[in-house]
């Protein structure tokens, strides 16, 4: 099935869940908010999300620097 990850089409497997997903691109969970379908979603809800059809997700990356 195909989701749009960051405004690309992304194919992920059926039952994906978004905790699966960020650990298979190596995302470190404490350093990104993840927008599900145009809402932040907590931390705290990511283990509950199966990821559908269509699902819309915006994974923003914080930089620390100075």
């Amino acid at each position: 099935m195909f989701i749009t990850l960051n405004g690309k089409q992304t194919e992920v497997d059926n039952g994906t869940t978004l905790v699966g997903l960020i650990q298979s691109k190596g995302l470190e969970p404490e350093s990104i908010v993840v927008e599900y379908n145009y809402e932040v979603l907590p931390r705290e809800k990511w283990d509950s999300v199966v990821l559908k059809e269509n699902d819309n997700l915006e994974v923003l990356r914080f930089v620390g620097g100075g």
